[in-house]
């Protein structure tokens, strides 16, 4: 299966105990996919995966592997800012039969320079078999990985891509027309989805998609495909609830916008908190304007 397309950055659902709820983590991953959504990744930032512990780590991402039953590709989240546990971390996600590959992201906190980033995401490509997608957010870790190191990394033959989170377009615009044939350059925020698919780059890693899958999957399929009308016509419909997700500290108002149309509950752990009452009515509001509603059950 070729990574192109729309994957989900997953929320990792919890009960109101704040215990892993692995039955609505399988329907999540079931509606994701029959909307239409070409890949997706647990445990990412999306799913609070600095919350969870090694033992829930492991079985968020085997969960998900186990119910897209090869159906997409599934590259679990693997992020440590000390090398030798990212490494660690790595090697047991080799054991989840189906696991297409990893996504991991700058070392956090330490801040390293590209020296330092380019032996980190090496040792962790060569110590597994899987592929590997790197994760430049300096927004969160502290640290930009440069284009230059990017172009070294993949030199490396499991590393395949990149979801960029910069924000920056010139330095998306560089990797994309310097990277070799074949590397994959992801938009990592919704907003600059369509600039970055206009520059060459493979698809998007999304957050609203966790609330409307098939209207993102639909938008960068459109854009891939060069029908920039229907692209630009869905872009402008949502723009707004892609922003809205971030009007407080992500995942929590897309955990409340899911919650809103019945697909899930706004239940986190801390240090993130719910969304304020009035973000909350905020997002209500946004919803109706937008016509999206919970489901209708029986």
């Amino acid at each position: 299966m070729e990574l192109l397309g729309c994957g989900t950055a997953l929320v990792t659902p919890f009960r109101g105990d704040e215990s892993v709820d692995e039955a609505a983590l399988r329907s999540l991953v079931e509606w994701q996919i029959a909307s239409g959504i070409g890949f997706l990744i647990p445990c990412g930032t999306t799913g609070e995966a600095a919350t969870l512990s090694e033992q829930e780590w492991l079985r968020v991402v085997e969960i998900t592997v186990e119910t897209a039953a090869g159906r997409v590709p599934v590259f679990g989240g693997c992020t440590n800012n000390a090398t030798h546990e990212a490494v660690t971390k790595a090697k047991r996600l080799t054991q989840l039969k189906g696991l297409t590959g990893i996504l991991t992201a700058n070392p956090y906190y330490n801040k390293p320079g590209q020296e330092g980033q380019y032996r980190h995401f090496r040792a962790i490509a060569e110590a597994v078999d899987l592929s590997v997608l790197l994760y430049n957010i300096p927004g969160r870790t502290g640290v930009n990985l440069e284009p230059a190191t990017v172009l070294r990394l993949a030199e490396l033959p499991n590393v395949i891509g990149i979801k960029e989170s910069s924000g920056n377009i010139a330095q998306i615009t560089e990797l994309i027309t310097s990277a070799p044939t074949g590397f994959k350059v992801f938009a990592g925020d919704d907003s600059v989805a369509l600039p970055v698919i206009a520059l060459g780059g493979a698809g998007l890693v999304s957050v609203a998609s966790n609330a409307i899958p098939a209207e993102m999957s639909a938008m960068v399929r459109a854009a891939l495909d060069g029908d920039w009308a229907t692209a630009r016509s869905v872009n402008r419909r949502y723009f707004r609830l892609m922003q809205a997700h971030f009007w407080e500290a992500s995942p929590a108002p897309v955990k409340a916008v899911m919650k809103m149309l019945g697909r899930g509950e706004d239940v986190l752990r801390l240090p993130i908190v719910p969304v304020s009452e009035g973000t909350r009515a905020r997002l209500e509001s946004l919803l109706v304007e937008l016509g999206l509603t919970a489901p209708v059950t029986a």
